[in-house]
Formats: C-alpha cells, sequence, structure tokens
C-alpha cells in the first residue's frame, strides 16, 4: 500500500501502517487519515494524534489504551478521555486507526 504526499510516494504496510517513521508528516496524516475513512482531522483528532505521538517520542513505546485515557483526562479533562470518545473520533480506536494516522509502529498481536 502507498500514500501520496505532496508528490512523494509513501510506503505502508499492507494494513495500513507507515513503514518509516522518519516519513510521518502532518500531511500524511492526513492521507492515512482518509485511507482509514476519516475525511476530516479536527482539534479533537489532532490533540489524540499529537499526545500520542508525544508519549511515544518520550517513551519509546505505544500507549496501552488505558495509560492513553489517563493521559487524556489529565491534559483535556474526563469527557474527553474515555474509550467511547476516542471511539467516536476514530471508528476503528486508539490502537488500529489513531495511532496509525499518528505515524506509530503497529502495536504486537494488532492486525
Amino acid at each position: 500500500m502507498q500514500a501520496t504526499v505532496n508528490g512523494k510516494v509513501i510506503q505502508l504496510s499492507e494494513a495500513g501502517w507507515l513503514e518509516n517513521l522518519e516519513e510521518w508528516s502532518e500531511d500524511l496524516a492526513v492521507e492515512i487519515a482518509k485511507i482509514e475513512k476519516i475525511q476530516e482531522l479536527t482539534d479533537e483528532h489532532w490533540d489524540i494524534i499529537r499526545t500520542a505521538r508525544d508519549y511515544f517520542q518520550e517513551f519509546g513505546i505505544v500507549a496501552e489504551p488505558r495509560t492513553f485515557s489517563k493521559l487524556m483526562k489529565n491534559k483535556f479533562g474526563a469527557e474527553r478521555s474515555d474509550q467511547k470518545y476516542i471511539y467516536s473520533l476514530f471508528p476503528t480506536g486508539l490502537i488500529k486507526c489513531a495511532n496509525k494516522i499518528a505515524g506509530l509502529p503497529r502495536p504486537k498481536g494488532c492486525s
């Protein structure tokens, strides 16, 4: 699978995960979101994407859903931290959808 951003072809895995994490950009995130059937990334989407990326950059691992919910609660409040909220923005959830759009590595056991 591939995505084209600003004339550059970016390689994605068959499941749509970024092959080279260094190639991630916000423009690529928009393209991956379209593949994931999200037509527009709102500020709320970007808050989740940036929080997931910040966690990965700080700890070198993808945040587990429970940990991520706590991060979101501390940063944005309880109404923006539960799984229902995240699924409302990312139809297949944090692990399969938001992390993919954020250009993070595929977690073990995730298809």
